[in-house]
């Protein structure tokens, strides 16, 4: 796939640049979102890996702006500032999903090859088929929170995916916005700690992305 990388950050850039050619993507870097604007007029993108902390333009402007919308560029979202009004005004401007730096590498293969067609579903003229977040798995795992404010409380998962978690309510309780989530995986297996960010509340419960997970807690 085309993959448009937008962060100001060089080194990182070329640490995308060299993973994800090697696993076998076509990057192209810019360091702006003026100079993405400009890119994506020459030519449609698979998808985009866009830092929300830009020189000029912001990220989130660069969602918002028409052009952009129209084109509806699967968008993966990456900033080492995550916090929820980021997060909720990133996802409501359309991006598919959003990462904390540093990213996790294996993750983000993951993620961009759930946006890759099948085979057989691209033809010429053929319209990009619907793009999916990581897959949820509905599991039950017991979940104990801890939140900044020093508050804990204990609740059990809805669903899973390497990307995040929703857990159910808890009374009238909401969460903090930035919280540590440990996991008991099934089968008395280990335990998993992961920093995450509360991203939407609703009747059913809480729904968490996962901050900088590394490999082998992916795995």
């Amino acid at each position: 796939m085309r993959v448009l990388i937008v962060d100001d950050d060089q080194t990182l850039c070329g640490v995308f640049e060299e993973f994800l050619s090697e696993i076998g993507h076509q990057p192209l870097v810019v360091h702006t979102a003026e100079a993405a604007l400009e890119a994506l007029r020459a030519e449609r993108p698979d998808a985009i890996l866009l830092d929300i902390c830009l020189p000029g333009m912001s990220g989130l402007d660069f969602l918002s702006l028409p052009v952009v919308r129209e084109l509806r560029v699967p968008t993966l979202v990456i900033s080492g500032r995550v916090n929820e009004s980021q997060a909720q005004e990133s996802l409501r401007l359309g991006a598919f999903d959003f990462m904390g730096k540093p990213v996790a590498l294996r993750r983000l293969a993951e993620v961009l090859a759930s946006l890759e067609p099948r085979p057989s579903a691209r033809g010429p003229g053929a319209q990009p088929r619907e793009r999916r977040r990581a897959p949820r798995a509905s599991v039950a795992l017991p979940v104990r929170a801890r939140e900044r404010s020093g508050a804990e409380w204990e609740s059990t998962s809805a669903n899973l995916s390497t990307s995040g978690i929703k857990v159910h309510a808890i009374g009238s309780m909401r969460p903090g916005p930035e919280t540590t989530l440990t996991l008991t995986l099934p089968d008395g297996g280990a335990r998993l700690e992961v920093e995450s960010v509360l991203v939407r509340a609703d009747l059913d419960g809480y729904a968490f992305y996962f901050l900088n997970l590394t490999d082998s807690q992916v795995q």
